[in-house]
């Protein structure tokens, strides 16, 4: 007899979630905790010595800023497992099974392109072409040392020489076409909206838009 503290083994173990791999933008870190701190410095001197509608305006302004600087700084990120892609953007979540994963695109944006043909953006993994530029001279200058270096030491680390955030795509990429036939990794695309963000933002910028109304 079969009870809940004991399955049958019919059914098999249950399929464990492995562990995330997660990205993000160290610099985009960096530069939320400096607004938040610049933030919270300007706005609660405001709240707690200001006079008349200035606190009103500090809190209406803060309601409404704080989200966003959190929303396009702090919050996106990349998880990937075994089984799908998490894509945490500023204002949703969208989760990809490998299995719905028709592939990835870079150019100006790093963007995750499914079966359906819809394109989702990857803000936690920015494109710098800069970065990019500058790995194309390193490999550049590996290459042409190796062709013609003779004995001279070379100043260029060994291994790839690419920019780390296309190095991430690839990662992903690898992840992708090692996962997307796997029984665990089929499913439909689901998009939840971020309204915790959201909301907090919007009630900031209808109480800021009545108080500057008014005078």
């Amino acid at each position: 007899m079969t009870t809940p503290d004991h399955p049958s083994p019919a059914q098999g173990p249950t399929q464990p979630e492995s562990p995330d791999r997660i990205y993000r933008a160290p610099s985009s870190l960096v530069a939320g905790v400096l607004l938040l701190g610049l933030a919270g410095w300007l706005g609660g001197d405001a709240l707690i010595v200001g006079h008349g509608r200035t606190p009103w305006l500090a809190l209406a302004t803060l309601l409404f800023a704080v989200p966003l600087v959190v929303a396009f700084t702090l919050r996106p990120a990349v998880f990937g497992n075994d089984h799908r892609l998490r894509v945490r953007n500023p204002f949703r979540v969208v989760v990809v099974p490998w299995g719905a994963v028709a592939g990835f695109r870079s150019g100006f944006s790093n963007e995750v392109v499914v079966e359906s043909g819809a394109k989702y953006q990857l803000w936690a993994v920015p494109v710098s072409l800069r970065a990019r530029k500058r790995a194309n001279r390193a490999e550049t200058r590996a290459a042409r040392e190796a062709d013609g270096g003779g004995g001279r030491p070379s100043l260029i680390p060994p291994g790839p020489t690419r920019a780390q955030n296309d190095q991430i795509m690839d990662d992903l990429s690898q992840l992708w076409e090692a996962r997307q036939k796997a029984a665990t990794s089929q499913g439909e695309v689901t998009v939840k909206w971020a309204y915790e963000i959201m909301a907090p933002a919007v009630a900031g910028a209808v109480l800021l838009a009545i108080l500057l109304a008014v005078g």
